[in-house]
C-alpha cells in the first residue's frame, strides 16, 4: 500500500521508481505517466529532501476511476484508496459516487468487489459515503448489510443520518441495531490503542521562545493548505541550536533527519512554545515532522509529543485537536538529541539511565482520551454519538463508564461571577446571573465565527473533513484582508473559490479589497454573546471571543458550539483621567508595563512568568469608550497570550454602534453581499437588542486571579513596545532619539481617527518626510472617507505609500520593510523577522508613529507633546468615527432593504433560546 508518509530517502526512491516506471506504464496508464512526473518534481523540491506528492483532486480521481474501469491496475487502486481526501472534498465526492455504484451493484469492476467497495466507503470518515452505507443496512444480502454496519460503527460524522439508522433499527433491521449497539459500546474508541505507559523520544530542543511565525512563517502563508510543502519552511531562520538547510528559506530538514536516525520519534521541546497567531498551520508543520500518518487521509498527520516550559493556549488547543500530547513541564534539563522517556500516566520524564528529569501534571483528566481518540474534536463528536445511541437504546446518556469526563469544579460556589463567566454561562444556557466557573468544561454556543484568508483555505479543508454542508453557527464570515494587496496565483484561486464555498453553507463572504476582518466582523456582533475566529486577533469589543486554530474554528462553524475549559480571569482596572497627549494605544501598552512593574510578567523566556497567559483579560474603568476604541484594548489581549477579553462599556456607545451597524449590514445586502438570509437574521437580532438594550455586569464579589490597577493620572508620557517582544515595554523618555527608517500606520489596531490625526500632523510639512511611511486604512469605507476629506492628497505630498485597505505590513506576508531597518509600527506584533528580515520594530500609537515619520527619530516627550497640541486642538473633528446611519449614501441604500418576516421570526427564536 502507498502510505501518506514518505521520508526524504523514500521520496527520492519514489521519484527514481517513477522515472523507471514511466516507460513501462506509458502504454498502460496515461494518468500514471502524468502522476509520476508530479512525484518526481515534488521529490526534487526542498534542496533534494523532497516533498510528498499532493492528494488527488477531483479531475485526477476521475481519471483514475476511468482507467480502473478499463482493467485492474494495482498502482491506480493504491492511489484511489490512499491518496483521496475524506469527507466532502470534491475528490471524495467522485470517489464515493463510484464506490457507491459498486457497493449497490449498479456497476461492477475487476479491481474492486462489491464487499471491498463497502469497506472502502467505510474509510471516508463521513459525508458523501454515509447515505449509501445507511441504505446498505437494508440490503437483501445479509453479508453486505453486516459489512455496512461494521463500517458505520467506526464512522462518527453521520449527523442527521443517525435518525435514519435509528428508524431502521426500530423497523427491525438487525444491521442497523448492530450499529447503534456498537456506538453505544464506544467500539469506535475502544478499538483504538490506549496511550502507552511510556513514550520514548529524541529531544528536538528549541531554546527561548518559539512563536507561530517561526513554525509557520507568514511569507509562506500561501502554502499552508499544502502541509508537507509548508512544513519545509518551519524554523527556516537560523537561531541558537537550529541549523536551517537554507537560511531564510528551508528549515532544519537535515538536522531532523539525523536525529531520527537514533531510532525514536522526535519530541518538540521548547522553553516557550506557540505564542502569537492562531495558526493551525504551525501545529501541522510540527506534526508533519514529528507525528504519525492517519490511515486513508493523505498528507495529514496526528499524534506526537510537544513539551514546553510554557505552551501558548491557542497552540495547546490546536495540538489537542490534532491528537498530539502537549505537556507543560520544566524543560531546562533536556537538550537537543537527548533520549527521554515520557510517562504520561505517571506524570514524569526519565532519562536514558532511568533517572527522573522532571515531573508534571496533565492539563486535564481528558487529555489522554483525546490522544487515544485521535484528537479533541473526534472525541467530542464520538462521545456525543455514544451518548445519543445509548439514549436511543434506553440505556441513559451517561458515558463515564468508558470515558474520563471533564472534572466538575471543586469547592464552594463562588459568591459572584465575572462578566466573562456570565457571558459564557448565557451561551451555555444557564439561567440569568449564573456563570461558568474557572476550570469548568463547557460548550458555549458560537453566535459569531470569523475566518480570514491565510487560514480560510485550511478551515475549508477542515470543514470538508467534518463533512459540513451547512453552518450551524448563526453567522460565519470570511475575509480576504491578508492576501488582497499582493496576491500570489494560489491566492487568486482562493479569492475566486472560497466565497462560494462559504456562502453555499450560509456564511457571509467579503471581497478582496474590502479591508480587515476585525473591522468588519466587529460590526456584526451582538452584545454579551460568544464567538471565535481563525485569527488570534478575533477579540470582540462587545461580547467575548475565544480565538482558535482552523480546526476548532471549523468545528465551531459546523456545529455551532465550541469546547472550552473555562479560564480564570485577570481584572485590569483603570482609574483617574487621561492626561494630555496620552492615547488609547498608550493604555494598551500600559497593561504589560504595569504587570512588569508588579512582577506578574517577565520578558525572559526561560522560566517566563505571564499572568495573562491562558486567562481572560477583563477591563473596567473606561465605560464611555466608543466601540472602535474599546477594540484597541481587546485586540491587544492577543499579545498578552490571553484566552479572551471583555470590556465593560455603558449602553450608550453600544447603542450608537449597533444603530450604525444595522445600516451598514443593510447596505451590504443592497450591494449584493451574501448570504442574504444570514445578514437579515443578524440585522433582526440587532434590532431586537436595540428595542430592549440590557447589558450584563460583573458581580461585586467576583474572583480574579489577579487585579492590576492603572492610575491614568500617573501615565504622563507614551508607552512603547520594544523591538522583538510586544511585552517588553518602555516609556518614550527611555528610547527618545532612536533613529527611525520606516513607519507603518495601519492594521486592525487603527481606525479612521488615527489617519486623520496623522494627516493633520503631516499637513504642516512642506517637504517630503525623511522616512518611508506606509499608510493602510482598515476598510474601503475608511479609505473612501479619507479620500473625500482630502487626507490622501496630504499623504501623497508627504511621500507616503498608501496601501490597499487590509493588513498590509502587519503579518509580513505581503509587502515588507527593509531588512535590518528600525521601524515604528501601529501593528499588533513585532516578533523577530515579522515585518521585515532582521528589522527592529517598536509598537506605538498612530500619533507617535506619525511624529517619528516626520522627525526621522523617536522624539523627546517635549517634542511629542508639541505635536500633540496640534492634534488636540481639533480633536472633536479628528476622532469622528464612521457612523453609517449618518452617511446619506448608506442610509439611502439601507432604506431600500426590508427584512423578511421569516428571518425576524428566526431571530426571535434564537434570542429566546
Amino acid at each position: 500500500m502507498m502510505s501518506s508518509r514518505l521520508t526524504q530517502s523514500g521520496l527520492r526512491k519514489a521519484a527514481a521508481a517513477a522515472v523507471s516506471r514511466r516507460s513501462s506504464a506509458r502504454n498502460i496508464s496515461s494518468f500514471l505517466d502524468e502522476y509520476d512526473q508530479h512525484v518526481a518534481e515534488r521529490a526534487a523540491m526542498a534542496n533534494g529532501f523532497g516533498v510528498a506528492p499532493k492528494p488527488l483532486d477531483a479531475a485526477q480521481c476521475s481519471k483514475v476511476i476511468e482507467e480502473l474501469k478499463q482493467g485492474p491496475n494495482e498502482r491506480l487502486l493504491e492511489l484511489l484508496v490512499h491518496r483521496v481526501p475524506p469527507g466532502v472534498d470534491e475528490a471524495a465526492y467522485v470517489k464515493a459516487t463510484w464506490l457507491s455504484a459498486l457497493a449497490t451493484g449498479k456497476e461492477s469492476s475487476a479491481s474492486i468487489s462489491r464487499s471491498y467497495a463497502v469497506e472502502l466507503l467505510g474509510t471516508m470518515q463521513g459525508g458523501y459515503n454515509v447515505s449509501t452505507l445507511v441504505n446498505l443496512l437494508k440490503d437483501s444480502d445479509a453479508e453486505i448489510a453486516d459489512l455496512a454496519a461494521k463500517q458505520l460503527s467506526t464512522t462518527l460524522l453521520v449527523f442527521d443520518a443517525f435518525y435514519d439508522i435509528e428508524a431502521a433499527a426500530k423497523g427491525g433491521s438487525d444491521a442497523a441495531q448492530k450499529v447503534l449497539e456498537s456506538w453505544a459500546s464506544a467500539e469506535w474508541y475502544l478499538k483504538k490503542p490506549e496511550v502507552p505507559q511510556t513514550m520514548t523520544a529524541t529531544v528536538f530542543k528549541v531554546t527561548g521562545e518559539t512563536n507561530t511565525d517561526d513554525l509557520s512563517p507568514a511569507q509562506d502563508a500561501w502554502s499552508r493548505p499544502d502541509i508537507p510543502l509548508h512544513a519545509v519552511a518551519m524554523l527556516k531562520n537560523a537561531r541558537d541550536g537550529i541549523i536551517p538547510e537554507v537560511d531564510g528559506e528551508i528549515g532544519p530538514l537535515g538536522q531532523i533527519q539525523e536525529l531520527k536516525k537514533k531510532g525514536h520519534p522526535l519530541a518538540y521541546v521548547g522553553d516557550v512554545v506557540g505564542t502569537g497567531s492562531s495558526r493551525k498551520s504551525a501545529t501541522n508543520s510540527v506534526l508533519w515532522h514529528f507525528a504519525d500518518d492517519i490511515p486513508f487521509v493523505p498528507n495529514v498527520r496526528a499524534g506526537g509529543l510537544c513539551l514546553g516550559g510554557k505552551i501558548a493556549p491557542i497552540f495547546f488547543n490546536t495540538m489537542e485537536d490534532s491528537g498530539a500530547l502537549p505537556i507543560e513541564l520544566e524543560v531546562g534539563d533536556m537538550n537537543m538529541g537527548d533520549i527521554i522517556t515520557v510517562h504520561p500516566h505517571a506524570g514524569k520524564v526519565t532519562g536514558e539511565d532511568g533517572s527522573v528529569i522532571t515531573e508534571f501534571e496533565l492539563k486535564t483528566n481528558v487529555l489522554l482520551d483525546e490522544v487515544r481518540a485521535g484528537g479533541r474534536i473526534p472525541l467530542i463528536i464520538g462521545r456525543g454519538l455514544t451518548s445519543k445511541a445509548r439514549v436511543s437504546l434506553g440505556k441513559g446518556e451517561a458515558v463515564d463508564d468508558i470515558f474520563n469526563m471533564p472534572a466538575p469544579p471543586s469547592g464552594a460556589k463562588p459568591e459572584g461571577f465575572t462578566l466573562a463567566q456570565k457571558m459564557v454561562g448565557k451561551a451555555c444556557g444557564m439561567k440569568d446571573g449564573e456563570g461558568v466557573v474557572p476550570g469548568q468544561y463547557c460548550e458555549p454556543k458560537m453566535t459569531t465565527v470569523g475566518s480570514q484568508d491565510t487560514t480560510g483555505p485550511m478551515t475549508r479543508d477542515e470543514l470538508k473533513t467534518l463533512a459540513c454542508l451547512g453552518f450551524s453557527a448563526d453567522l460565519v464570515m470570511q475575509s480576504f484582508c491578508h492576501t488582497a494587496a499582493y496576491p500570489k496565483p494560489v491566492d487568486v484561486v482562493t479569492h475566486h473559490t472560497l466565497p462560494d464555498f462559504i456562502m453555499n453553507r450560509g456564511g457571509v463572504s467579503l471581497r478582496p479589497g474590502d479591508g480587515i476582518i476585525h473591522s468588519w466582523l466587529n460590526r456584526m456582533l451582538l452584545p454579551d454573546t460568544v464567538g471565535t475566529g481563525g485569527d488570534s486577533h478575533t477579540r470582540f469589543p462587545i461580547g467575548i471571543s475565544f480565538p482558535a486554530g482552523s480546526g476548532l474554528v471549523a468545528f465551531g462553524a459546523a456545529t455551532g458550539i465550541m469546547p472550552l475549559d473555562m479560564p480564570e480571569s485577570v481584572l485590569v482596572r483603570f482609574s483617574g483621567e487621561m492626561q494630555p497627549g496620552i492615547t488609547l494605544r498608550d493604555l494598551v501598552q500600559a497593561i504589560p508595563y504595569q504587570a512588569l512593574q508588579m512582577g506578574l510578567l517577565t520578558t525572559e523566556k526561560k522560566g517566563k512568568k505571564n499572568i495573562f497567559s491562558g486567562r481572560i483579560l477583563e477591563i473596567e474603568g473606561l465605560p464611555d469608550l466608543k466601540c472602535e476604541q474599546a477594540f484597541e484594548l481587546s485586540d491587544a489581549s492577543a499579545e498578552r497570550s490571553a484566552a479572551g477579553c471583555t470590556i465593560k462599556l455603558n449602553k450608550e456607545p453600544i447603542i450608537e454602534y449597533l444603530q450604525s451597524n444595522v445600516v451598514m449590514l443593510k447596505w451590504m445586502i443592497s450591494e449584493g453581499y451574501g448570504d442574504v438570509r444570514t445578514l437579515e437574521r443578524r440585522i433582526a437580532r440587532m434590532e431586537d437588542w436595540l428595542a430592549n438594550p440590557v447589558l450584563m455586569e460583573a458581580d461585586e464579589k467576583a474572583d480574579y486571579a489577579a487585579v492590576i490597577d492603572i492610575d491614568l493620572n500617573e501615565l504622563k508620557e507614551p508607552v512603547l513596545a520594544l523591538p522583538n517582544d510586544p511585552d517588553a515595554s518602555a516609556l518614550l523618555s527611555e528610547v527618545a532619539g532612536t533613529p527611525v527608517d520606516e513607519v507603518f500606520i495601519g492594521s486592525c489596531m487603527t481606525n479612521i481617527g488615527h489617519f486623520r490625526a496623522a494627516g493633520k500632523l503631516l499637513a504642516k510639512e512642506t517637504k517630503p518626510i525623511p522616512t518611508r511611511l506606509w499608510i493602510a486604512p482598515p476598510t474601503k469605507m475608511d479609505e473612501a472617507q479619507l479620500i473625500e476629506e482630502g487626507y490622501y492628497s496630504t499623504f501623497g505630498v508627504a511621500g507616503a505609500r498608501t496601501e490597499m485597505p487590509g493588513c498590509s505590513l502587519c503579518m509580513g506576508n505581503q509587502a515588507r520593510v527593509a531588512p535590518g531597518c528600525t521601524t515604528v509600527s501601529t501593528s499588533t506584533r513585532n516578533f523577530p523577522n515579522r515585518l521585515g528580515q532582521g528589522a527592529n520594530v517598536f509598537l506605538a500609537s498612530a500619533e507617535l508613529a506619525a511624529v517619528a515619520s516626520i522627525e526621522g527619530k523617536l522624539p523627546t516627550v517635549e517634542e511629542y507633546m508639541k505635536y500633540m497640541d496640534k492634534v488636540n486642538a481639533t480633536a472633536a473633528d479628528t476622532y469622528r468615527y464612521l457612523n453609517f446611519d449618518e452617511l446619506p449614501e448608506f442610509v439611502k441604500s439601507a432604506d431600500s432593504v426590508e427584512i423578511s418576516e421569516e428571518m425576524k421570526e428566526a431571530a426571535r427564536k434564537l434570542d429566546a433560546a
